[in-house]
């Protein structure tokens, strides 16, 4: 909530339920933001999922939407799809109407990926990714690749694509980020397509808030439903952020203040 309002900034007053973008220092009890940052948070949506909406579905969007051209029949493949950006892309693809397919490290992720609106999985810790993209699209391969992992799993994922398909690089949660062959773009006359979702927002400030409107409507609509899969107080931060370097979160973790 607004505690503090600086000169100069108009339309927001103290107590208002907001979300924003720090970019660092969001551990904290308080945190001075910019007020184009800002997005009013409804009434009706509770503070801890909207604490896990705006990178995760903000992303997504971006991805899908604005630089993927994601169609309504099209095949959307999601690796590390129950992860935070992951399952957003997982959910938000099924509502624009494409079929997903959901690329995970265990069962149980997949199994939540299905609940958020997966027709098929993929466990790429058991099963060959190329592989199985190739056999689940019938042979044509996927017309939209959302890669937020990198590492070993990026270069199967590109040769599985569709002609003409997209390829879109959102992060590398896997520590590596991969050298691919660029004969393989080439081949398959498909993009290669970069999402900066952070360099998004400073550099379009209008469009972005559409989204996040478009988005907000959505979830009023009971279209979307961020997921949390745990919490943690602000004293034990650390154990919130070794969930995540553990690779044992699905969907958002959150750490609350008083």
């Amino acid at each position: 909530m607004v505690s503090t309002i600086g000169p100069g900034v108009d339309g927001l007053s103290v107590g208002d339920r907001v979300i924003a973008s720090p970019g660092w220092g969001g551990l904290a009890e308080k945190a001075a933001v910019s007020a184009d940052s800002i997005i009013p948070i409804p009434d009706d949506i509770d503070l801890v999922h909207a604490s896990s909406f705006l990178y995760a579905y903000g992303t997504s969007q971006y991805a899908l939407k604005d630089r993927g051209h994601l169609k309504p029949g099209e095949t959307l493949v999601v690796l590390g799809a129950a992860g935070g950006v992951g399952l957003a892309a997982v959910e938000l693809g099924a509502v624009m109407g494409a079929t997903v397919i959901a690329a995970a490290s265990t069962d149980d992720k997949l199994d939540l990926c299905r609940e958020y609106g997966a027709s098929m999985t993929i466990n790429y810790a058991t099963e060959d990714l190329k592989t199985r993209i190739r056999e689940l699209t019938g042979g044509v391969g996927a017309d939209v690749v959302y890669d937020a992992v990198g590492g070993a799993y990026s270069e199967p994922a590109l040769r599985a694509m569709a002609w003409e398909g997209r390829f879109l690089v959102i992060g590398f949660a896997a520590g590596e980020i991969p050298k691919v062959p660029l004969n393989l773009a080439l081949l398959k006359s498909c993009d290669i397509v970069g999402v900066f979702w952070g360099a998004f927002v400073g550099r379009e400030r209008d469009r972005h808030r559409q989204n996040i409107a478009e988005l907000m409507d959505w979830w009023r609509a009971g279209k979307l439903r961020p997921h949390v899969s745990s919490t943690y107080p602000l004293e034990r931060a650390g154990e919130a952020i070794r969930e995540l370097a553990d690779r044992r979160a699905k969907g958002k973790v959150v750490v609350t203040v008083r």
